[in-house]
């Protein structure tokens, strides 16, 4: 019997890439007067190019973009801090997000976030999406001081939930980080499908977060 689900956040319930086009964008159309000499496709670009999928943390991405680009005027530290304080405001769900969260929620399961990252910069986009109220424990890898894999994160999160990994299922797009290393405690790893990884070795995969429901109603014996 499934009785608590957990995610992870980006990839998997924010729409990472077109919220990181989002703000490329809007950042080079607030600091054109320091890019502009920069085609802004060519600055957009490169930058998705540095960022590596989100696992090249920004201050690499960019001293790499201020040295290529020559930049003056403005320096890595304060393109950074502009990250750090506009890219909340420019989160996109995956479709049909809030629908599944509600549906989750009604049928009494616990649910909770598990993601890798910066504690107040992670929590910024939760509180943006709008979906911070639906979960019962929020884990971030700054604030908790071990990163997925690290089993004892997702140990932790099932303790606060009071639930054992096999009543439990986590969510997420990475093989490793998210899939395997649930299964690795003992939860069912289910794999929001992707364009970066092939052959992901999970016990579900989901193209659509709508998918997720009917997969519990399947476990559950609904």
């Amino acid at each position: 019997m499934i009785k608590a689900v957990l995610f992870d956040l980006d990839g998997t319930l924010l729409n990472r890439d077109e919220s990181l086009k989002w703000f490329i964008d809007n950042q080079y159309q607030r600091l054109v007067k320091w890019l502009g000499h920069i085609p802004k496709e060519t600055y957009i670009s490169r930058f998705i190019e540095l960022d590596n999928g989100g696992y090249i943390w920004k201050d690499k991405v960019y001293q790499q973009l201020t040295k290529e680009f020559q930049l003056f005027g403005i320096t890595w530290e304060g393109l950074l801090q502009d990250y750090i304080n506009e890219f909340k405001d420019n989160c996109v769900p995956f479709k049909n997000l809030f629908q599944m969260l509600e549906e989750l929620k009604s049928s009494n399961l616990h649910l909770g976030i598990i993601t890798n990252g910066y504690g107040q910069f992670q929590q910024d986009n939760i509180k943006a999406l709008g979906i911070e109220n639906y979960f019962d424990v929020i884990l971030i890898s700054e604030w908790e001081g071990i990163r997925k894999p690290n089993p004892k994160i997702f140990l932790r999160a099932l303790e606060q939930l009071k639930v054992s990994p096999n009543q439990s299922i986590f969510l997420g797009d990475h093989p490793k980080n998210d899939v395997n290393a649930a299964q690795n405690v003992g939860m069912k790893g289910i794999w929001k499908k992707n364009d970066r990884w092939e052959c992901v070795k999970a016990d579900f995969t989901v193209n659509d977060l709508a998918e997720l429901v009917l997969i519990i109603k399947k476990l559950n014996g609904h």
